[in-house]
């Protein structure tokens, strides 16, 4: 039996620098291509197109449905991918100018009325879905083949984060103005919104390449190896939907990523609302959105050093807590307080580099699936969270607009007290609910270091082939 030395692990465990900074690029891309569904989809479908909210609802539903079948399809494709380019690069590389088109067709409008324009911007929806799931699933799926330790990944994963924080930090300074530079006017328009999207869109599709060109997968073991007479061995779907529904961890990890979606997506596409209405400030949509970017900065920075000393679950909590908090305060806070608004931002920025770890636990429960079934899909477990991200995305669009009618919201118009009262409860009040129940979840997460640890030991012992006594497999 091959024995590892301690210089072998240390060798093991250190960070290919370059392969993460293509990562972290291409990470930060998706960020890029994103942040206008994100952040101003729901805004684009009322305050521009004139949609109602039965069509808005409609179409988030249907899209979601069609999610459903499409993601863990790609994912499963994707997982059975056998290239020289590797499992993910070539759909990186690919997918990155369907999404952007995709994206710039979604921020369009079209000279068309009545059903025909709530079916066009239907198709186009799905059309960018389908496409970032392409992407995303790819991407997602490489971060786990750039490293065999948990803590490196983790690594990886703060510094795309950072890089991601900082892309969504100039584009929280700069997203607003320019939709209004481009708008020629002092409210936002068609115009405006489309071509901000072109731009965005555009920028995203080089760092995506350079992800996959720059990117190297770590082996596995002897079944990676270049052996062209030893033919990888053929996973059947029904079996990893079976081994993946079984991994008890991937399913928390994904209603985790889904309630904590819910409460991020709620909150960041509605927020406009709040502060137009509520808090009466227009001017400071783009230094709050700046100033939660920045703040986030700063959170993801931390993590390396704060889960290697507090580890990774601890900390995850610890800092969902305070983002929950943040929100009840603001709700709670006199309305038009510019100085409470920026803080309970700046703490909701810095605490949202949790989601950080989400990922990496991901990771981690793909590594239990591994070493409890054998079965290592990386592609379809990111396709489910991908899915339940965009299901997260429709529901709270869906739910937020009607919510939105229920209590009385009328596009550019005086609110009523009532609607003010709602749109703080839908932005601030029901984002940390939705951020408590997801922290529940953390009961059942049994992955910490030590128990990652033993994993790492069986999986190498497995792949130099040796089996240990305890290893699952032996039963």
């Amino acid at each position: 039996m091959n024995v590892s030395t301690e210089a072998d692990v240390k060798k093991k465990d250190k960070m290919d620098v370059g392969s993460a900074i293509a990562y972290s690029i291409g990470f930060g891309g998706t960020n890029v291509v994103w942040y206008m569904i994100n952040n101003y989809l729901m805004l684009f479908y009322t305050d521009v197109v004139s949609l109602s909210a039965g069509v808005i609802s409609t179409i988030l539903l249907v899209a979601r449905i069609w999610d459903a079948i499409n993601d863990p399809m790609m994912g499963a494709i994707v997982d059975r991918t056998h290239s020289r380019w590797g499992k993910f690069k070539p759909y990186i590389v690919m997918g990155a100018p369907f999404l952007a088109i995709f994206n710039i067709l979604t921020f369009t409008v079209w000279p068309l009325e009545g059903t025909t324009k709530a079916v066009v911007c239907l198709l186009t929806y799905i059309g960018v879905g389908m496409a970032y799931t392409v992407v995303q699933v790819a991407i997602n799926g490489l971060v786990n083949r750039l490293s065999n330790s948990s803590q490196i990944k983790m690594d990886i994963i703060s510094m795309a984060q950072v890089v991601s924080s900082v892309i969504q930090t100039i584009l929280g300074a700069v997203a607003m103005p320019l939709i209004l530079f481009f708008s020629k006017s002092e409210v936002a328009n068609g115009r405006g919104f489309n071509r901000a999207t072109i731009v965005f869109s555009l920028i995203a599709i080089p760092m995506f390449w350079y992800c996959a060109a720059r990117c190297h997968e770590v082996k596995d073991g002897p079944a990676e190896q270049p052996d062209k007479s030893v033919k990888a061995e053929k996973v059947p779907l029904s079996k990893s939907l079976k081994s993946l529904l079984k991994n008890k961890m991937i399913l928390i990890c994904v209603a985790m990523v889904f309630f904590g979606a819910m409460a991020a997506i709620a909150r960041m596409s509605l927020l406009s609302y709040y502060l137009i209405y509520v808090a009466g400030a227009y001017n400071y949509i783009a230094p709050t959105f700046t100033i939660i970017s920045l703040l986030q900065i700063v959170g993801n920075m931390i993590l390396p050093l704060a889960t290697r000393k507090f580890g990774k679950i601890r900390w995850f909590i610890f800092t969902m807590c305070l983002n929950a908090l943040s929100m009840i305060f603001l709700f709670f806070a006199p309305a038009g307080n510019i100085a409470i608004l920026l803080l309970c931002s700046g703490i909701y920025g810095i605490t949202n580099s949790a989601t950080s770890v989400s990922y990496s636990m991901l990771c981690d429960s793909i590594e239990y699936g591994d070493y409890m079934f054998g079965v290592r899909d990386d592609a379809l477990a990111f396709s489910f969270q991908s899915l339940g991200v965009k299901v997260a995305t429709a529901v709270t669009g869906s739910v937020g607009v009607l919510a939105l009618a229920a209590v009385g919201y009328v596009a550019n118009a005086q609110q009523t007290p009532q609607a003010l009262t709602g749109i703080n409860v839908i932005v601030n009040l029901a984002p940390a609910i939705l951020t408590f129940l997801s922290l529940l979840l953390m009961v059942f997460y049994k992955l910490d270091e030590k128990t990652m640890n033993k994993i790492r030991e069986t999986l190498e012992a497995r792949r130099s082939g040796h089996m240990l006594p305890d290893d699952p497999m032996n039963r």
